[in-house]
């Protein structure tokens, strides 16, 4: 039972810290991140079982992390208040060809990463676009102007 605890304490801390980190961060991952990432999995793996190196235990904490993703999907389904807490929002970050700065920050979306995001799409200048959307997943939609409104 000792391992479901702690399996559970664990998620949820998991769940904490990534909130935490923000939209932008967890959209892109470099080298150093993804070694990062391997060393948590390792520490995260080592607190939740201790010294319990059975087949019993490993299946119980997998059971738990599994139980538990599917409750928070059951409960964002449920209840839209549940997703907006438990996944956040889209967030404006660009409207009319002006960057949202303070949006950004909050987000901790930095401006080259806005660049990139806009150029990867074909967009050369953020005054070409209308709004600009920082998904929950962390990804950057876009949506251009009109022609006329260019032009004009």
């Amino acid at each position: 039972m000792e391992i479901v605890f702690r399996a559970a304490l664990i998620y949820l801390f998991l769940f904490v810290i990534t909130r935490a980190l923000g939209k932008a961060a967890l959209a892109q991952m470099n080298v150093f991140e993804l070694l990062l990432l391997l060393v948590v999995a390792d520490l995260v793996q080592s607190s939740i079982m201790q010294n319990d190196l059975s087949l019993t235990g490993g299946i119980l904490a997998v059971s738990t992390f599994g139980l538990l993703t599917a409750l928070m999907a059951w409960l964002q389904s449920r209840f839209p208040q549940a997703r907006k807490l438990l996944e956040g929002q889209p967030v404006i970050v660009v409207r009319d060809g002006e960057m949202h700065r303070d949006a950004m920050k909050v987000e901790r979306l930095p401006e080259s990463d806005l660049l990139q995001a806009a150029r990867e799409q074909g967009i050369r200048d953020l005054r070409d676009v209308e709004l600009a959307v920082l998904e929950v997943d962390g990804k950057i939609s876009f949506f251009l102007r009109r022609q006329a409104e260019r032009a004009g």
